[in-house]
């Protein structure tokens, strides 16, 4: 049987839709998402977060070491891609606002449930390989 013969197109099975009809995301969303912390600089604030729960724009800056112009950029696509929050907080003397970054939900579970899972499962396979 040649290679092209495996499947006849009548028995190549479909996947289902990737979301239900009544999602609250939609796919494009979704893949953007993915698309954001596909960048290691991305990656890294986001991860830094998660760990920190939230911090100030400078203290994020300071902790992932990204020079300035390109640490915005990172953290203006992961705020625009809904993994990140920010928010403005008064300062105590009225003077001015500093800005401060949390991660959302949706920032800790694509992390969790996404590229960190892959990190955790190689680490369990290494594990395992060592033992033996």
């Amino acid at each position: 049987m040649a290679e092209t013969d495996r499947h006849p197109s009548n028995e190549i099975r479909q996947p289902e839709p990737p979301l239900p009809a009544d999602s609250g995301l939609t796919l494009e969303e979704y893949l953007a998402m993915q698309r954001a912390i596909s960048h290691q600089t991305r990656f890294r604030i986001l991860r830094t977060l998660v760990v920190n729960d939230e911090l100030s724009a400078a203290d994020l800056k300071a902790a992932v070491d990204v020079e300035a112009h390109n640490f915005h950029y990172h953290l203006d696509e992961l705020v625009d891609a809904g993994l990140v929050d920010k928010r403005q907080r008064r300062t105590a003397d009225s003077r001015g606002f500093y800005t401060y970054y949390r991660p959302t939900a949706m920032g800790r579970d694509i992390l969790e449930h996404g590229v960190e899972e892959l990190m955790r499962r190689e680490r369990e396979f290494d594990d395992a390989y060592r033992r033996d």
